[in-house]
Parts: C-alpha cells; sequence; structure tokens
C-alpha cells in the first residue's frame, strides 16, 4: 500500500508509469488488495474468540472493592461498607454500585495466588516475573495468541496494546519475546497505530488512480461478466482502506452511540500517579477493536499503589471504574459477545490487611482478586475465599497462571502445545501445572 508515494515518469494523465503497473496488479492480474477484501468480508461473517485485558497498574486493594472484611477489625475492615448485587450472597463495595447490578454476568475470583511482590506488568501479561522474562524472553500472551491464530482478516493486526506509555517503566507491557519481532502488539501510544493511517499519500493520486481502474474495470466488463458485480465492490472498498483505517475507525469513539457513550462515562487520558489513565474511552475502544476484528486487546487502567490515603482514592476513582467496567460487562452481552470476548480485570497484586499509619495499604503479594467476563464462561459466582483478615487464600487457590490459561482455552487454544521460537526451537506455551478454571468452563 504505502509504495502509492511518489511520482516518477508521469503520462498525460499525471499517473507514472510505477504506479499504473501496482494498479494494474490490483485491477486486471493478482487483484491483491480487492482479493484481501474479499476475504476479510467472508471472515467478517463469521465469529471470532477475543479477549480484553484489562491491568490495575499498582494492584488494587481487594478488601476494598470485592472482598470486604466486615467482620473483622477496624484496623483491617477500612471505612468502606457492602451492599448486596443481584446475585444473592455475593457483596460488593458501597462505591460500585452499577457493578453490583451486572454480578450475574461475570465470575470474581476472590483466591489469586503465585504473584510475587514486584510492581511489573509482566506477570498478568505472560505468566511469568520481570526476571524471568528477562532472562528467557518469555512473550506477551497477545504476541503468541498472534503467532498462533494469526490476524482475524487481511488488514487488522491481531494483537492492539493501548497501554499508554506509563513513567514507571516495568507497567508498561512486554513485546513478543522470542516468538520475534514481527508478533509484537501495535502500540495505540505511539508510531505503530499512526503507521495505520496512509499519511503520505496525496488524495489526488488516488482520484487519479480510481479513474483508471474505472477504465480497466469497463475492459474487464466486457471481457468476463462472472462474478464481476463483487469484484466492483471489492474495488470501491479497496479505495476506502486506501484513503482510510478500518483500526483507526474503531478507536474513534466520536462514531459511537452517544447513549452508549454517556454510559462509559468518560473519565481522563490524564495519566495517574506513575501508572495509566483511568479512562474509560480506553475500554470503549477495546471492544469496539475486537468488533473490528482485533483478537487481543490490553488496556492499563487507573493507578492503585496506596501506600498512603488509599480510601481518599477509593472514594475519588472507584465511581468511575464502577461506570466503566459495568458498561464494558454490559456492552458484551448485549451486543452478542458474551460467547466470543473474554474480559479479565486485575492487576500485579492485593494490598496488604492492616491499614498503615498513613492510611494506605501496602504491596500484598500472597492474594488478589480478579475479575472475568464472558468468554462463554460460567458467571454470577465467587471462585475461592480469602480467610477473615483477606491474607491468604483460605479455599481454593487459584494460580495466576491458570488465569492465563483460562484465556487461551477460551480462544482455542492449547496451553500445552508446542509453539516455534524465532531461532526454530520448539517451546511450551505454557509448562503442564497450568490449568483451566474449572468453574468457569464447565
Amino acid at each position: 500500500m504505502r509504495l502509492f508515494t511518489g511520482a516518477a515518469n508521469q503520462y498525460c494523465d499525471r499517473v507514472s508509469r510505477r504506479s499504473f503497473l501496482q494498479i494494474g496488479s490490483l485491477a486486471v492480474g493478482g487483484l491483491t488488495l480487492p482479493r484481501l477484501l474479499q476475504a476479510e468480508t467472508a471472515a467478517a461473517a463469521r465469529s471470532h474468540k477475543a479477549v480484553i485485558m484489562v491491568y490495575l497498574s499498582g494492584g488494587m486493594p481487594h478488601q476494598d472493592t470485592f472482598d470486604l472484611k466486615m467482620e473483622a477489625p477496624a484496623e483491617i475492615r477500612g471505612e468502606f461498607s457492602t451492599i448486596p448485587s443481584v446475585v444473592p450472597g455475593i457483596d460488593v463495595c458501597e462505591l460500585l454500585p452499577k457493578m453490583a447490578t451486572v454480578m450475574d454476568r461475570c465470575s470474581v475470583i476472590r483466591s489469586v495466588v503465585g504473584q510475587r511482590d514486584e510492581h511489573s506488568s509482566f506477570q498478568n501479561l505472560t505468566g511469568y516475573t520481570m526476571r524471568e522474562v528477562e532472562r528467557n524472553y518469555y512473550p506477551n500472551f497477545g504476541s503468541m495468541v498472534a503467532k498462533v491464530q494469526g490476524p482475524t482478516t487481511p488488514l487488522v493486526p491481531p494483537f492492539v496494546d493501548l497501554f499508554p506509555t506509563m513513567q514507571h517503566r516495568p507497567y508498561n507491557s512486554t513485546g513478543a519475546g522470542y516468538l520475534g519481532s514481527q508478533y509484537n502488539q501495535v502500540r495505540a501510544d505511539g508510531e505503530d497505530l499512526a503507521s495505520m493511517k496512509l499519511r503520505y499519500v496525496e488524495s489526488m493520486q488516488f482520484a487519479n488512480r480510481q479513474k483508471l481502474l474505472e477504465g480497466l474495470d469497463g475492459f474487464r466488463r466486457t471481457a468476463d461478466r462472472g462474478g464481476l458485480d463483487n469484484l466492483e465492490e471489492s474495488y470501491r472498498r479497496a479505495f476506502e482502506v486506501l484513503t482510510s483505517s478500518k483500526l483507526m475507525e474503531a478507536m474513534d469513539v466520536s462514531k459511537e452511540d452517544p447513549a452508549v457513550r454517556a454510559r462509559y462515562a468518560m473519565g481522563s487520558s490524564k495519566h495517574l500517579g506513575d501508572g495509566g489513565p483511568l479512562w474509560n474511552d480506553q475500554l470503549l475502544i477495546a471492544r469496539r477493536l475486537v468488533e473490528a476484528g482485533v483478537r487481543v486487546v490490553t488496556v492499563a487502567y487507573g493507578f492503585w499503589d496506596t501506600h498512603g490515603n488509599n480510601f481518599g482514592h477509593l472514594k475519588a476513582h472507584l465511581p468511575t471504574v464502577d461506570s466503566g467496567i459495568s458498561a464494558l460487562i454490559e456492552d458484551i452481552y448485549q451486543r452478542g459477545l458474551g460467547d466470543d470476548v473474554s474480559l479479565v480485570v486485575w492487576g500485579e497484586f492485593g494490598r496488604t490487611p492492616k491499614i498503615n499509619k498513613d492510611a494506605g495499604r501496602d504491596h500484598w503479594a500472597p492474594v488478589q482478586a480478579a475479575l472475568m467476563a464472558g468468554g462463554g464462561m460460567k458467571v454470577g459466582q465467587v471462585i475461592g475465599s480469602t480467610d477473615r483478615t483477606g491474607g491468604f487464600a483460605e479455599s481454593r487457590p487459584v494460580h495466576y497462571r491458570d488465569v492465563l490459561a483460562t484465556i487461551y482455552h477460551n480462544l482455542g487454544i492449547d496451553t500445552h502445545q508446542f509453539v516455534r521460537s524465532f531461532g526454530d526451537r520448539p517451546v511450551p506455551i505454557f509448562d503442564e501445572d497450568a490449568r483451566p478454571i474449572r468453574e468457569l468452563i464447565g
């Protein structure tokens, strides 16, 4: 596509010989772009499996959101009360009233274990610690999906990363590692996304080429009537693709139904602390991207490293989470994506049971909570429990790699299969001990 940038040896219609040959390969011989578009249309008629991962940079306090301990002493219990959800027996924080109305469409895992005390996204995105990733080049799970399944259509990348560049560098997402750079994500925070637009082509050049193709179409019409109507539509769409981008269209939330966008509530694109922004447009964009054909979308959402003023921070920001995550869950099901799009919301660890002297909660790796929805999973349930302080898993500990194994399972990927590294070495996606969560998949 990007070859249409210069004019060499121009003829009377201002189309160069080189350009004529390039267009001719589309119109007369290979029909490359129209054929791609036909393939895209056929693929679009089929549903595809996808996942949206929302990473809570800094680690959200589970004791103040989805696992409150109302019977614990005040120095553990905190300031908030619970409210009942639509599912009898499942209570949530009083600051999450909209989430309470969608708990029948999601499941809470209160006993996620196995993570290390490190401020990074690596464990969530790869299933391994930062040091293990740096040593062994383990890939981002989105890159693994891109390797195993490829794109759903020729014109949409399989993996889009909405992480902004965060000040704390280990919060930022990892790449394809041993799979090779061709499986890296398209990053929304930089030139990757900008390059999806063919920014260096003048509109006049395309107008001339379109006129040329119309003439060639006339020739083809007299030569071969069979199936030409479909090809004409493909040609028309070819020019639409060359002058715009399906990916960029998906990311333009101004095209969304105003009522839907209002339900998400905007938040702010401004970073919080040294983490991500609490910006609900990202959640809406994620849904629009998977509908456009993207398989994996990752979102960095907010900043939750509340060593001080934990409760003030949550009072200010949980209402935005309440609006955004509940709207995304509603959207997934209302738009008929409940069987195909998996959602997981989680951070790198939980927070300490005991409130510190600064009214904060510190890092706590032994246990955290995660929220999952969609993907055809069994919902409306709580999996596992913690002890009376929220400090340790009391029943049904779920290893964090099992969360990733569940995502792979929902996408139709066997985590124990082998893939080839860029050095042509066979490597398993995960070790033998990673298993999908049986309560979610049946």
